[in-house]
């Protein structure tokens, strides 16, 4: 058998698929610290963001079949799964225990697990590291306003009626505020190109 390192990220999967502890290792390798420094900007400690890694990969092992094979966008899909990880903890955090939904598989399902377009661009992880600065000078165009949006609904976990309660505006004034900055991301991220 090849080595793990040699694989691609879908072939990886598929070992992971068919229960190959070693090929979870070997993600973990490749994905923990990408995954723990976007954990880490939404947890609201490092503890909890360890925790959260530590679920991340629990998850894939218990439901790799959650994973679309036909999309093989296997970057995109773990973090994704990640930010949904963390995003319903911290939302979690924020709540009394009263109104918590129960963690069952049909909430991971629903809430957690990625479902990706199939029309998506696959992304791998090299490519995403080279897109990196093109990315931070598209976001560094934006308003400080349309920062502010993106970072309450992306790493704060808030939806577009808590952002609007936090912010005192109406709800369409912020769903069009978050439109308009994921729009203008877009372009900025395309004049780079």
């Amino acid at each position: 058998m090849g080595k793990y390192n040699d694989l691609s990220d879908l072939e990886v999967m598929k070992k992971v698929r068919k229960y190959d502890s070693r090929a979870l290792e070997e993600l973990y390798d490749r994905y923990s610290p990408l995954l723990f420094t976007l954990i880490k900007k939404i947890a609201p400690d490092e503890k909890t963001a360890e925790e959260i890694l530590v679920d991340v990969f629990a998850i894939l092992w218990k439901r790799p079949d959650a994973f679309d094979f036909e999309t093989g966008n296997v970057y995109v899909w773990m973090v994704q799964l990640a930010r949904n990880k963390a995003v319903d903890t911290l939302r979690r955090s924020r709540m009394a225990t009263e109104e918590l939904e129960n963690y069952t598989d049909e909430y991971e399902e629903f809430y957690i697990l990625p479902v990706l377009d199939k029309a998506m661009d696959n992304l791998d992880y090299a490519t995403a590291i080279a897109l990196q600065p093109k990315m931070e000078k598209a976001l560094s165009k934006l308003t400080d306003a349309q920062r502010y949006v993106i970072g309450l609904a992306w790493y704060e976990g808030y939806t577009i009626n808590q952002i609007s309660g936090q912010l005192n505006i109406p709800v369409e004034t912020v769903r069009n505020k978050v439109m308009t900055a994921l729009n203008n991301l877009k372009e900025n991220l395309l004049a780079e190109s």
